[in-house]
């Protein structure tokens, strides 16, 4: 059978073997892998070449540079592969330039972050670099095109990252993407144990669980980061200890969605918050990452409790999206707006001086004039001070990519006018977050 490009990129998964050291156990004690692939050499197909370097290259002595598109989670996960390379003897840049080899973790939540990070990659081969690319993107679809003959690693899998960026040095393409799992159950992925390089020294990014209960027709990180799986509270307390007595003096809880976690493990996140609480040495605060209506709901009176904690930022981000409830019916939410009116007018009487930040997106497939003028009169009523406004993206393989989409210029129009209308109550012009949430 003739080779093909798809057939030349082996997933090691199950190379190494589960008792083998991982890369944070073996920092200056180099382990031989042999992953399963076959090398190239000046294969053309499909339209691209490659040159192997010789075996002599000798990895963990190169410069890399790491570029982050996203969410929180996505910045630990960044975070978290900086520190395993630096700690096993590659220098981590600022530079670009002058690195050897490009890691670029993506998002998959909107078509423009998608689209710096495909030109990244364009970018980083005309200049002849070495490329590893991670996220959401090639997670959810690692045929795509441009990501033929790159190595891969899977959201699940960055504690592998010294593992395929070594291969990759020598001029091997591997992926992994496989899911973790023990006796059948889905992990909740990398150990919290490991290094950490911090774009913010004083604080701490924790991933509380990976994926999410819901299924949105918009939502493309499903794809990638799949159903809910949360760590363990034991393993989320020991990270935020270690973290402090490292010098933080913050911590941001983050995930898909933290108002679902524990549902898998049989906790929730009231008594998550209340275990953390417990070891925050005086002057460090805890601040709680976007929790969706529904599971907030189940826990208003103890979550406000926690909000007045002296140790815990007045802060809570639940997005709304819209204004109708038309529209979230055909978004799948799970829940109304009544629902979200519930938990802010609660949290508003009970946590005085609370900050509730929320998300809109603007012209949803079906969203008519009459919808939209329900999201703008939800937000005139709440007067959200920290509000994220973001114009409508078919992602390709979501449902709503599949219903008749709104206008261009209609979904344009209304984010302006939602951003004037931000614009015009609230004096703190540095907080409009239009288009940059991600």
């Amino acid at each position: 059978m003739p080779a093909t490009c798809d057939s030349l990129i082996e997933d090691i998964e199950d190379i190494v073997s589960a008792q083998d050291p991982k890369p944070h156990d073996r920092l200056f004690v180099r382990k031989s892998i042999v992953p399963h692939v076959r090398k190239r050499n000046k294969l053309k197909q499909d339209g691209w070449t490659e040159d192997l370097q010789a075996d002599s290259v000798i990895p963990g002595t190169q410069k890399i540079w790491v570029k982050t598109w996203g969410c929180s989670h996505n910045n630990s996960d960044g975070e978290y592969m900086a520190g395993q390379l630096a700690a096993y003897g590659y220098k981590i840049t600022e530079n670009s330039s002058s690195a050897d080899l490009w890691l670029l973790n993506s998002c998959t939540v909107k078509n423009p972050a998608e689209d710096h990070f495909r030109n990244s990659i364009k970018k980083a081969q005309e200049q002849d670099k070495k490329v590893v690319v991670a996220g959401c993107v090639p997670q959810a679809q690692p045929r795509m095109d441009y990501l033929k003959g790159l190595s891969i690693i899977g959201v699940q899998q960055i504690d592998r990252v010294v593992e395929v960026v070594e291969e990759t040095i020598k001029g091997h393409s591997v992926r992994l993407l496989g899911q973790k799992k023990e006796k059948g159950k889905r992990l909740g992925g990398a150990r919290l144990d490991l290094p950490k390089i911090r774009k913010n020294p004083l604080i701490e990014i924790i991933s509380i669980n990976t994926g999410c209960l819901n299924a949105c027709t918009y939502c493309k990180t499903k794809h990638a980061r799949g159903d809910l799986a949360s760590y363990s509270v034991e393993e989320l307390v020991d990270r935020a200890i270690q973290s402090f007595q490292e010098g933080v003096c913050e911590i941001w809880l983050t995930s898909e969605d933290t108002g679902a976690y524990g549902r898998d493990i049989g906790t929730d996140l009231p008594t998550l918050l209340w275990k953390l609480v417990e070891v925050i040495p005086e002057g460090a605060m805890l601040r709680l990452g976007m929790t969706n209506p529904p599971y907030i709901l189940e826990h208003l009176e103890e979550m406000a409790k926690i909000l007045l904690h002296p140790r815990v930022y007045s802060f809570l981000h639940v997005p709304v999206q819209t204004g109708s409830d038309s529209v979230l019916m055909d978004m799948k939410r799970e829940y109304c707006i009544a629902d979200f009116k519930q938990v802010a007018d609660f949290l508003k009487e009970r946590v005085p001086g609370i900050t509730i930040a929320t998300d809109i997106i603007c012209g949803f497939p079906g969203e008519t004039e009459a919808d939209f003028k329900e999201t703008l009169k939800l937000v005139q009523e709440y007067k959200f001070p920290s509000l994220f406004i973001n114009q409508f993206y078919p992602r390709p393989g979501t449902p709503a990519a599949k219903m008749e989409q709104v206008h261009a210029q209609v979904k344009k129009q209304r984010t302006r006018e939602l951003s004037q209308l931000f614009q015009s109550y609230t004096p703190y012009d540095h907080k409009m977050s239009l288009n940059s949430k991600y």
